[in-house]
């Protein structure tokens, strides 16, 4: 498959200076990201500190064979995801595309089989009732306030799913492009950036399964 020039955008002096501008915009996204994570640390530590035992007791009821797998999952993602970026880097005529396109689309299939795994992990937990609020109706746990922790647990995991559908949404249209030949040793800037911000998300799930599960 031949590759497909990219035209600098008119606004730019060079390629360099608009491969530049787009990193200095993905790393400013990435801190607001943190940021929003940030926050939700926050209210964790609060939470866990002022009620230690039902937190302890709370936690012990997650399923953390399927944290383990997940974590797998995504750890194996972010190298599939940087191999792209390496394949993209060094495609001199077009002799590495199938290769990007593949490691793509073995990136996003790693997506998905995490949030299949979340899948099961939260079905099971709606059936039984290890709910957020006044949704909490599960009796196994002989503390008041768990429904804290499952609050806790559910805003966190969730807002980090949500971002891991926006990453396959991303690297998708990466995946579609790389298979139309547009990146290449001279171009793979957006391979770059959706590498970068799928390795935040994986990087986000890093700390959110010993803090949930193993702490």
């Amino acid at each position: 498959m031949s590759i497909v020039k990219h035209q600098v955008g008119h606004h730019f002096f060079s390629g360099a200076q608009e491969s530049s501008s787009a990193k200095l915009g993905m790393w400013l996204f990435l801190v607001t990201e943190v940021l929003l994570f940030s926050g939700l640390f926050v209210a964790y530590t609060v939470i866990k500190s002022t009620n230690p035992e039902m937190w302890a007791e709370a936690s012990s009821h997650l399923d953390t064979t399927m944290g383990t797998i997940n974590t797998i999952v995504l750890i194996t993602s972010s190298f599939t995801v940087a191999l792209a970026v390496r394949a993209a880097q060094t495609n001199k005529n077009g002799e590495k595309n199938g290769q990007l396109f593949w490691l793509l689309f073995v990136t996003i299939l790693l997506a998905g089989a995490f949030l299949v795994v979340k899948y099961f992990e939260y079905s099971h937990k709606f059936h039984v009732g290890m709910l957020p609020g006044e949704a909490y109706f599960y009796d196994g746990i002989p503390h008041a306030n768990a429904h804290r922790f499952f609050g806790v647990y559910f805003l966190m995991t969730g807002l980090h799913g949500i971002h891991v559908v926006i990453g396959m949404g991303v690297l998708t249209w990466v995946l579609v492009r790389a298979r139309k030949g547009h990146f290449y040793e001279g171009y793979y800037t957006p391979v770059e950036l959706g590498g970068l911000y799928w390795h935040l998300v994986d990087l986000i799930w890093i700390y959110l399964f010993p803090l949930l599960y193993l702490v």
